[in-house]
């Protein structure tokens, strides 16, 4: 009778084993399911929490996957909850989901910098989306520093004193130098803030325009009598255009008359006439004194030759005695030079 229950009494050992190790499995699991969302609760049961009162909408999953992604999640939160906080409109809200957020951090920008601009252009009344400012972030330029500069505009100065110069010389049609200084105020231009020229080439077009209003005044009084001209004509040519900055006004601060330009060039330009008539009046008398040196040698020469001539003359009068050449010359017989017939007795009665 006992052996047909053997094998019913070990079937019945091995369920119980089963069932025992089945719920020693199943208290594992409990308990680690229970520590996993501890401690999932203490590293991310704050941040969500703080979402949640907010009214960001974060979940669990988002959190944990920016860990395993490297993003900050802390960071991503705190932004949403400022643009939940600040009232943006409910399309900017959509704009700003968590993984566009996630995506401008893995990108290398500053969300938060980002954030702070977008709130602030809210708060100004200017358009100014996600896009456009992420864009202007990775870009490299200071997108919050834009808006500020949008809101309150700034004042450059022109010639920039950093670059040592603080004076801007420019010479009137007269001749007369004036030095000239200008502050331009200028606010942002966010729509071509990407690509814009810098405030350099505000700087450098302004001082370009200066230049050439005061060069084409007739006079310089003109230009200190009304130094608005200056500002109008520079306002007309349009000088911010393809920069990052709008031009909002360009005031004159500070005109001083410096050197008489046109009257130095014209001493200088004296000075070197004089010259010049000193060198000629130099060449002519070198030249003078060359022809005249070139006179007393011909003078000598010609003497020399007179001497000679001279000196054949005995020479040339014996010859002619002894070959009896001699003849009385036409004209008064007082001139007239005696020969051999003339001395005969009847030439002398």
């Amino acid at each position: 009778m006992n052996q047909p229950l053997q094998p019913l009494a070990s079937a019945t050992a091995t369920i119980a084993n089963l069932q025992t190790q089945l719920t020693i499995s199943a208290i594992v699991v409990a308990v680690l399911l229970v520590l996993g969302l501890a401690a999932v609760l203490v590293n991310y049961g704050a941040l969500w929490f703080q979402a949640y009162m907010s009214g960001a909408r974060v979940t669990f999953a988002s959190l944990i996957g920016m860990t395993f992604r490297r993003v900050d999640s802390r960071t991503i939160v705190t932004a949403k909850i400022m643009a939940k906080q600040a009232g943006l409109g409910h399309a900017q809200q959509q704009s700003l989901r968590t993984e566009r957020l996630e995506a401008h951090f893995l990108a290398g920008g500053d969300v938060m910098h980002v954030m702070r601009a977008i709130i602030a252009a809210h708060r100004a009344g200017i358009d100014l989306d996600f896009d456009g400012a992420t864009a202007v972030d990775l870009a490299g330029r200071d997108v919050l520093g834009a808006v500020q500069t949008s809101v309150s505009p700034r004042v450059i100065d022109c010639p920039d004193p950093g670059r040592g110069s603080v004076m801007l010389s420019a010479v009137a049609k007269n001749g007369v130098e004036l030095r000239v200084r200008a502050r331009v105020t200028v606010r942002t231009n966010l729509d071509q803030l990407i690509g814009g020229a810098t405030d350099q080439t505000i700087i450098a077009r302004v001082g370009q325009g200066m230049i050439s209003a005061v060069g084409s005044s007739e006079s310089h009084m003109d230009v200190l009598e009304m130094p608005s001209r200056i500002s109008k004509s520079l306002l007309e040519r349009g000088l911010d255009s393809n920069t990052a900055f709008e031009i909002v006004s360009i005031d004159v601060t500070d005109v001083d008359v410096g050197e008489n330009i046109g009257a130095r060039l014209q001493i200088d330009q004296a000075a070197a006439d004089v010259r010049m008539a000193r060198a000629l009046a130099e060449r002519r008398r070198a030249e003078a004194i060359a022809q005249f040196q070139q006179m007393r040698a011909k003078v000598a020469e010609n003497r020399a030759a007179l001497v000679l001539a001279e000196a054949e003359v005995p020479s040339a009068l014996a010859e002619a005695f002894r070959a009896g050449n001699l003849c009385r010359p036409p004209g008064p017989p007082s001139l007239r030079v005696l020969g051999d017939d003339d001395l005969s007795d009847e030439a002398i009665a």
